[in-house]
C-alpha cells in the first residue's frame, strides 16, 4: 500500500467487476483470508461496508492468547491452537505482538475444584465459583503444555501472599497467591490489519472499504459504494461471507435467511490514571469478578484499559458501552486495588463490540465456544458458492484465514502454494528485536529526522516506518501538530495518501492511537482534518463536515457524550 491509494477503492472494482473470489468483510479475518489467496496467486477482492477493521475488530481486548479459561470448557484443540498461534504471530508480527506477563490474583485454595466439571457438564449454567489456586495451576501446567516445541514465551510462575505482595503491593492484601503466565499483547490491532491488507494489495489483491454488498442480481452480488450511492453487480465463482456477528445479516441480503450467529457485547474503558498504571507493574492483571466473569486491567499507551462484559445482544440493537458496564467496571477495580480511587473522569475513550459467536440457545456466554467454522450454501439465482465464517477470534486469524483458503481452493481446483505460516506481516518483515538491532535500524533511519522521532515511528509502524520516513524527507519537513506534538502533518498526509483513508474517523480511531488514548477533541480533531485535507480534496465545508462526523464516531460507544456535550 505504499502507491496512491485515496479513495474507496470502489472504482477499482467497478473497472473489472469480477473475481474468482469475493470476500465481504473487512474485519480481521476477511482480510487474512484476502491475504491468503492473494499469495496463492487468486484473482480475489474484498469490500467492507464501513472502514476496515471497524466492526468487531476494531473492539478487541488487545490480546493474542490461547485462552486460558477455554480448557474449562474442554476446548482444547482450539487452546492448542490458539497458542500456536500466539507463539507463531510473536515471530511474524514482532512490532505488533509482543510478551506480556499476566498475574492471576487467587483469594482461595480449593474453590471450584469440584464445581469446574458440572459447569463444564452443564454448559455453563448454575452458579459461578471461584477458581481456586490449584484449579488454576491445573490450567496453567496443561497451558503450558502446548508452548513446548517452540514455545516463545516463558513458563508460569506461582507466589505465596508475601511474594505477591512484594510484586504488587497495590493488590488487595486478602490475595493467598498469585500466578503469573505468559501470553502477548497486541498493541495496535487496527495497524496489524491495515498491514495484512498492505501485504494482500502487495500480492495483488483488490479490496475497497465503505462498499456493501446490497443484494443479488442475476447471480452477481450487488456492490454499492456508500458515499456516491454507485452500484456495480460484481461476478465471482466463491463469496466469503466473513461479517462476522453481521453475518446472518449479510446471508439476508444475498437471499439466504441463515441463524447461524449469536454473538455477546463486549465493553472497555480506557482510563487515564498514572496511580493505577503504576499499580500494575507493567503487567496484565487478569480475573474473575464476583459473577464469575473473567475481566482485565491492563497498561498499554501510557493507560489503563479495563474490560471486558459479556452480555447478550441483538444486532440490530445500539452497540454502547452503558453506564451500568462503566460502574462494573469500576466496582471490579475495587475488589482487586481497593485502595486506589477510581471515577468516571478518567475515563479517556470507550468502546464497544459484538464477538462473532454462534448461536447458543441457553448456553451461558462465558462458556459459548470460541472456535469457529465453515459453512457452506449455493448463491441465490446463481452458480457461485457462498462460505461463511462463523466464530473466529484475533488470537487465530491466520489459522482461520488458512482453512476458509483451503476450501476455496477446493472449490476452485486450485493447489495451494505456499503457507501463510512464518511468513512476516508487513512492517514485521525485518523488524529489529534486539537493542542492538534496533539500535541499528534508528540509527540508520534517522537523517533528517533525528534518533528520537525515528524510534517513535519504528515503534508505530514497524519497518514500514521506513516509507514514512521517505515521504516525510521528500516533503522536505516534519510538523509536529499543536495539539498532538507526537504526530506530524507530512506523516499523516502520507497514512491518508497511502492506507484508503476516506473518512476523518478512519485515521483517528484506526490508522493511528489517538482515539484510543483520548487525544480527539474538536480541536485537535479540526487539526488533522486540516493537516490531511489536501491529500484528499477536502474543501472547508468537507472539513467541517468531516470534524462533526468523526466526534460522533469516536464518542459512539458512549451515551453520556451527546448529552455532556450539549451541556
Amino acid at each position: 500500500m505504499t502507491e496512491q491509494t485515496t479513495g474507496s477503492g470502489f472504482a477499482e472494482l467497478a473497472e473489472r467487476p469480477y473475481a474468482d473470489v469475493l470476500i465481504i468483510g473487512g474485519g480481521i479475518n476477511g482480510l487474512a483470508v484476502l491475504r491468503d489467496l492473494a499469495m496463492q496467486g487468486i484473482d480475489v477482492a474484498l469490500v467492507e461496508r464501513a472502514d476496515f477493521v471497524s466492526g468487531a475488530s476494531a473492539a478487541s481486548s488487545h490480546m493474542i492468547h490461547g485462552g486460558i479459561r477455554y480448557l474449562e470448557n474442554g476446548e482444547f484443540r482450539l487452546v492448542h491452537e490458539a497458542v500456536t498461534e500466539r507463539n507463531g504471530l510473536l515471530k511474524i508480527a514482532p512490532h505488533y505482538v509482543r510478551p506480556l506477563p499476566t498475574t492471576i490474583p487467587i483469594h482461595s485454595t480449593f474453590s471450584g475444584l469440584l464445581g469446574a466439571p458440572l459447569r463444564f457438564l452443564r454448559h455453563g449454567r448454575g452458579r459461578p465459583a471461584e477458581r481456586g489456586a490449584i484449579l488454576i495451576k491445573i490450567g496453567l501446567v496443561i497451558y503450558d503444555s502446548f508452548s513446548r516445541g517452540g514455545g516463545r514465551v516463558p513458563r508460569h510462575e506461582f507466589h505465596g501472599r508475601r511474594r505477591s505482595l512484594r510484586d504488587l503491593p497495590r493488590l488487595n492484601p486478602t490475595v493467598k497467591y498469585t500466578a503469573t503466565y505468559w501470553d502477548a499483547s497486541l498493541h495496535d490491532p487496527e495497524r496489524l490489519a491495515i498491514d495484512v491488507l498492505r501485504d494482500a494489495r502487495a500480492a495483488g489483491a483488490r479490496a475497497a472499504n465503505h462498499t456493501a454488498a446490497v443484494g443479488v442480481e442475476s447471480g452477481r452480488v450487488v456492490l454499492r459504494e456508500i458515499e456516491t450511492g454507485d452500484e456495480v453487480p460484481f461476478a465471482a465463482s466463491v463469496i466469503v461471507n466473513a461479517t462476522g456477528p453481521w453475518t446472518d445479516l449479510t446471508n439476508l441480503a444475498l437471499g439466504d435467511p441463515t441463524r447461524y450467529m449469536g454473538g455477546t457485547k463486549g465493553s472497555h474503558i480506557v482510563l487515564d490514571h498514572p496511580e493505577l498504571l503504576a499499580a500494575t507493574s507493567g503487567r496484565e492483571l487478569f480475573f474473575e469478578h464476583r459473577d464469575g466473569r473473567i475481566v482485565l486491567i491492563y497498561p498499554l499507551k501510557g493507560r489503563v484499559l479495563v474490560g471486558t462484559t459479556d452480555l447478550e445482544h441483538h444486532m440490530t440493537d445500539p452497540i454502547v458501552c452503558t453506564e451500568d458496564e462503566v460502574d462494573y467496571f469500576i466496582d471490579l477495580i475495587g475488589q482487586v486495588l481497593p485502595d486506589i480511587a477510581v471515577d468516571r473522569d478518567r475515563i479517556v475513550h470507550r468502546f464497544a463490540g459484538v464477538r462473532p459467536l454462534p448461536g447458543h440457545g441457553d448456553t451461558a456466554p462465558g462458556f459459548v465456544s470460541r472456535d469457529y467454522r465453515i459453512e457452506q450454501a449455493p448463491l441465490l439465482g446463481g452458480d457461485s458458492t457462498v462460505l461463511s465464517l462463523v466464530g473466529g477470534k484475533w488470537t487465530t486469524f491466520r489459522a482461520s484465514a488458512e482453512r476458509v483458503a483451503d476450501r476455496v481452493l477446493a472449490l476452485l481446483a486450485t493447489p495451494r502454494r505456499h503457507t501463510t505460516r512464518g511468513i512476516p506481516i508487513g512492517g514485521g518483515a525485518g523488524f529489529p528485536t534486539t537493542e542492538r538491532s534496533r539500535s541499528h535500524w534508528v540509527s540508520s533511519h534517522a537523517d533528517g529526522i533525528g534518533i528520537a522521532r525515528a524510534a517513535v515511528l519504528l515503534d508505530r509502524y514497524g519497518t514500514v516506518a521506513a516509507q514514512v520516513i521517505d515521504a516525510i524527507t521528500l516533503a522536505g519537513a516534519d510538523r509536529p501538530l499543536r495539539t498532538l506534538p507526537a504526530y506530524s502533518v507530512e506523516e499523516l498526509r502520507h497514512i491518508a495518501a497511502t492506507e484508503q483513508v476516506v473518512h476523518l474517523d478512519d485515521l483517528l480511531q484506526r490508522r493511528s492511537s489517538i482515539a484510543f488514548t483520548g487525544g480527539v477533541s474538536e480541536e485537535s480533531a479540526a487539526e488533522v482534518a486540516e493537516a490531511i485535507a489536501p491529500v484528499l480534496g477536502w474543501d472547508a465545508d468537507r472539513v467541517a463536515a468531516e470534524v462533526v462526523r468523526a466526534l460522533e464516531r469516536v464518542h459512539a460507544a458512549d451515551p453520556t457524550w451527546e448529552r455532556a456535550a450539549a451541556t
